[in-house]
């Protein structure tokens, strides 16, 4: 790749004269008391001048890039960047992010990545409705509402145009396109806390029930339980009104009303499908008619007669519906005694009397839901199904399933399973996900100790030991600075152990530098510049790129992560910007690459202009 040279002389020559000259522009103004302007006015209006000029030259320089990614990510986030000072040249970045953003998605420019993610992540990116198109609209969404319902309303006619898209999908699961694409960008303005912003721009997507309407709402009722339970009544009039509505569509519902963000559809043939959670939101405490309304269009659905299977045209089917139910069961109990009875017997005549018809119907590693299995039962009904395997390969399967599902809940037996894997490869590879599923939940529980001893006697990878010592360090950081220093040598040093040329260590060097930088800030430079040197090895890095752990189960893909925010060389620059913003400048330079000098030159400029939202 062309490097390219930003235009920044701009800033040698403000650096070496304007910013060095204040004093013979003050001596004429300190003539008249009323037009006097402070030295710190005058070197503000300078740096904001500085910072807006960078972001037009940068984004004139971003339209002419070939990645077209890098394109369109860059001209939005100038016009995020410019949007308080130049909202008229913003706007104009604006639309030309979602020319590059159009372009982009049609050619999959998303999925088709240079860090080289397993193949089942590149399958969640397209499944996810993370394109350019959700990016660029995340950020006008939260600086301009028309121009993003104009985006949102063209997205919209494109998709109708497509024939599979002319009506919402049956699936229960599905969104549409467009609508997949409002409530990602719905969801970004609840994650920075804009809740009213992001509850506009999703209602009209909130019309019928799939994993995203569902799991938006269940986001949304931590934020605001009053606005989440009242477009959950919404949906629960449209669906009582539904024929179609099925199994799955009470399933769906039931993950609001009990299971937030663990959303399950099954289908005939008693498979599923389930998204599950980043992050565990409690169940929550609906008021009395909210729960009451569910029980009742639910038992409405459940309790329909089902069509011969020639005719049954539902996404559920027979085997579906009895999952669903046995699924319910429990809350029907709990919460709608006499309801329940009416279901069980209904139960009974779908899936039949004999021990044979019962054990048909079971879906041992899908029973997420209502009653969790216990660990004891698990470990059982593992060891049955071992016992029962035909293969080795089965076997490994059947212990690395069950090993993943009890490293989830924090018991060390996983670890017992997983030693009983006969690969060695694959062996090791589930001991590792196990091992570093344990060192989340100690991070989750802010458990300093456990982190360390996990980085120091776990089967982890040198990319996790970094991690785990970098996260300790963090925990522990106002208590304990000295300590926290040392672990966060511990975590350089693991890190420069990961392969050179790689976007991972320039990742976990970027995250070990934004809490140095407070602890100490002279390390903190000493370890930027690493990862400056780190990122000019690997071309792939852009300043915001995520190390994937993921696995493929019986029970679905589980993916663990190292990223975020805690990693984003934006946020790392916005910092350095802060500590010495003429030493930023100069290690924005440094990059060798478009993206990362990009990133960390808007960072930078933001870090002068953006007000606080």
């Amino acid at each position: 790749m062309k490097k390219s040279v930003l235009s920044l002389s701009v800033f040698a020559f403000l650096a070496g004269s304007t910013f060095a000259q204040t004093s013979e522009l003050k001596r004429p103004l300190e003539n008249s008391e009323k037009t006097a302007v402070s030295d710190a006015e005058l070197a503000a209006a300078q740096r904001r001048d500085f910072a807006i000029s960078t972001v037009i030259s940068l984004a004139k320089e971003a339209a002419s890039f070939n990645d077209l990614a890098l394109r369109a990510r860059v001209l939005a986030r100038a016009g995020d960047t410019l949007w308080d000072a130049d909202n008229v040249n913003a706007r104009a970045f604006f639309l030309r992010a979602w020319e590059a953003a159009e372009k982009g998605d049609a050619e999959e420019v998303t999925v088709k990545t240079k860090d080289n993610p397993p193949p089942m992540v590149l399958a969640l990116r397209r499944l996810g409705g993370n394109d350019l198109r959700t990016e660029v609209l995340g950020l006008v969404a939260s600086r301009d509402r028309a121009l993003a319902d104009e985006f949102l309303a063209k997205l919209k006619t494109d998709t109708e145009a497509k024939d599979y898209s002319k009506t919402r999908p049956r699936d229960n699961w599905s969104a549409s396109e467009a609508d997949t694409k409002r409530l990602e960008v719905a969801r970004q303005l609840l994650k920075e806390g804009q809740v009213q912003q992001a509850l506009e721009i999703a209602s009209p997507a909130l019309t019928y029930v799939n994993s995203k309407s569902i799991n938006f709402l269940s986001e949304l009722r931590v934020k605001n339980a009053e606005a989440a339970d009242q477009n959950f009544l919404q949906l629960l009039a449209r669906t009582a009104l539904d024929p179609s509505a099925d199994a799955n569509t009470v399933s769906g519902l039931a993950s609001y009303a009990f299971t937030p963000n663990l959303y399950i559809t099954y289908s005939g043939d008693f498979g599923a499908t389930w998204t599950q959670p980043e992050e565990p939101i409690a169940p929550p405490d609906l008021p009395a008619n909210v729960r009451n309304r569910f029980f009742q269009v639910a038992a409405t659905i459940l309790l329909r007669r089902l069509p011969p299977a020639d005719q049954d045209s539902s996404s559920v089917g027979r085997g579906g519906t009895i999952n669903v139910i046995k699924r319910l069961l429990p809350y029907f109990e709990q919460y709608a005694p006499d309801t329940a009875t009416a279901l069980r017997s209904h139960l009974t005549q779908l899936s039949g009397n004999s021990p044979a018809d019962a054990k048909r119907f079971e879906n041992p590693f899908v029973t997420p839901g209502a009653s969790e299995e216990a660990p004891g039962d698990l470990l059982k009904r593992t060891q049955d199904r071992s016992d029962r395997a035909k293969t080795a390969r089965e076997r490994d399967q059947i212990y690395a399933t069950a090993a993943v599902s009890l490293a989830t809940r924090g018991d060390v037996r996983a670890r017992e399973l997983a030693d009983k894997i006969d690969d060695a490869e694959r062996k090791s590879t589930v001991r590792q996900f196990v091992d570093f599923q344990f060192l989340q939940l100690a991070i989750q529980k802010k458990d300093a100790s456990e982190a360390v001893r996990l980085a120091e006697s776990a089967q982890l990878t040198h990319a996790q030991r970094a991690f785990a010592y970098l996260e300790a360090a963090r925990i522990v950081m106002d208590t304990k600075r000295d300590m926290s220093l040392e672990l966060m040598d511990k975590a350089v040093y693991e890190t420069m152990r990961v392969e050179d040329a790689t976007i991972d260590r320039a990742v976990l060097l970027v995250g070990i530098a934004m809490p140095l930088i407070k602890l100490d800030a002279a390390r903190g430079w000493e370890v930027m510049n690493r990862a400056a040197q780190a990122a000019n090895a690997s071309e792939d890095f852009t300043g915001n790129n995520r190390i994937h752990f993921a696995m493929l189960s019986t029970s679905g893909i589980r993916s663990l992560e190292i990223g975020g925010d805690n990693f984003s060389l934006f946020n790392a620059f916005q910092l350095l910007a802060k500590d010495d913003l003429y030493r930023a400048i100069d290690l924005t330079k440094s990059f060798k690459y478009d993206a990362a000098r990009a990133t960390s030159t808007l960072a930078v400029a933001s870090s002068i202009l953006t007000k606080k939202r």
